[in-house]
């Protein structure tokens, strides 16, 4: 297993390039040559906010732990998936980080909704009190759902981002249910509704983009996580193909889950492997500088990242999509629909129009799962202890 505190420098040596490959290198739906685009795919990578173990940040909940080592591992998972959704929502996939080079500040903006503290969006303080809620107690270990389940949560309070956060339950995607939610934005009704903006004028302490309340809002950009279980203690080989087709659509988050006792944020493939960003390193908590800066390099993986096989993946996964328009929404359904076509491919989940008739409605105010749905979608990632949990199923 590996100790709390294992670092990059550790692991460097092990995962010290890309293998000399003619497979093609994804990386969240960008296709890449190892020989001609070696240093495009490290910059893709260091470009993707890492979120690992901290300590000496304040107390969560005024009294509670200092440090996530141990316990956080999905919990910072789930900040990478999420944070890589408000990336493309404000920053734009093309979007790169380049050290040292000055950064607008809507990345500053992203970068401060994940820092550990009380007053962040998606801290590990909010997801951790959150998560209380789910009946998980300060400490104790998520799986990929409840995780998903708290991020849902916080988002209402995203007013920046005006995200719309879809969990897709019992592996389905019903398309009704995404529509009425995305569109759920009236326009705005003429200059009485609408002041005009002033430039100083902040939501929730960030700054709205220009001219965002002249628009018409008919879409509220899509954030879609659908938890999954492949298999019961190992990933079914049937699945492996529609797992890399996922890594491969332009509207891919990548997938949040791991390989028993320790969870990782899966952002691409090459071959037969699995590109990750792990977050078991442990890292002093950062804070502004004198000056008002965030000193922000300990947020980017500047190693090569790591790698696994795709048969050593726990089976217990979410997979996450963002659809910034309609049309995003509606060209990944129509990659989904394709994708059931492929020789070999088993569908992870079903695509289907409306909700069948023997489901319950999915987006009453109630959030949590029933127990039958956490039972057969909920598995722990002990990152660091033996007797990692796994629920009946």
């Amino acid at each position: 297993l590996f100790p709390a505190t294992l670092t990059y420098d550790t692991l460097r040596f092990e995962y010290e390039d890309f293998p000399e490959t003619k497979e093609p290198v994804w990386i969240l739906g960008r296709k890449y040559s190892v020989f001609t685009e070696k240093e495009e795919i490290l910059l893709d990578v260091t470009s993707r906010l890492w979120f690992t173990y901290r300590k000496n940040f304040p107390a969560i909940g005024g009294t509670g732990p200092t440090s996530d080592t141990g316990w956080g591992c999905m919990l910072r998972c789930g900040q990478m998936i999420f944070a890589q959704a408000l990336v493309c929502r404000h920053l734009g996939r093309d979007w790169r980080w380049i050290k040292g080079k000055r950064q607008m500040d809507n990345y500053f903006n992203v970068l401060n909704a994940f820092i550990d503290k009380k007053d962040s969006y998606y801290s590990i303080h909010q997801i951790a009190q959150m998560g209380v809620g789910e009946g998980k107690s300060i400490g104790q270990w998520y799986g990929p759902n409840t995780v998903a389940q708290v991020l849902k949560k916080l988002a209402t309070f995203d007013t920046w981002s005006s995200l719309a956060v879809h969990i897709a339950m019992d592996n389905t995607v019903v398309m009704e249910e995404i529509r009425r939610l995305c569109q759920s934005n009236l326009p705005c009704g003429g200059a009485a509704a609408c002041p005009a903006l002033e430039s100083d004028v902040l939501y929730n302490g960030y700054p709205e983009e220009p001219g965002v309340r002249d628009r018409l809002v008919l879409w509220k950009p899509l954030v879609l996580l659908i938890p999954l279980r492949l298999g019961l203690t190992e990933i079914n080989e049937a699945y492996i193909e529609t797992l890399k087709h996922c890594f491969m659509m332009p509207q891919s988050l990548g997938v949040i889950g791991g390989k028993p006792n320790s969870a990782h944020y899966f952002i691409g493939y090459v071959g037969e492997e699995l590109i990750y960003l792990d977050p078991h390193t442990t890292q002093p908590a950062v804070e502004p500088s004198d000056s008002g800066c965030l000193p922000d390099e300990s947020f980017h993986c500047q190693h090569p990242p790591c790698r696994m096989s795709i048969t050593e993946l726990d089976p217990s996964i979410a997979v996450g999509f963002f659809c910034n328009t309609e049309a995003d929404f509606n060209d990944w359904c129509q990659q989904i629909k394709k994708l059931a076509l492929v020789r070999g491919a088993l569908p992870m989940f079903e695509l289907v129009e409306r909700q069948p008739s023997h489901f319950s409605n999915p987006d009453v105010l109630n959030l949590t799962p029933d127990s039958s749905d956490a039972d057969r979608l909920e598995r722990f990632f002990d990152s660091e202890d033996e007797d990692f949990e796994i629920l009946s199923l």
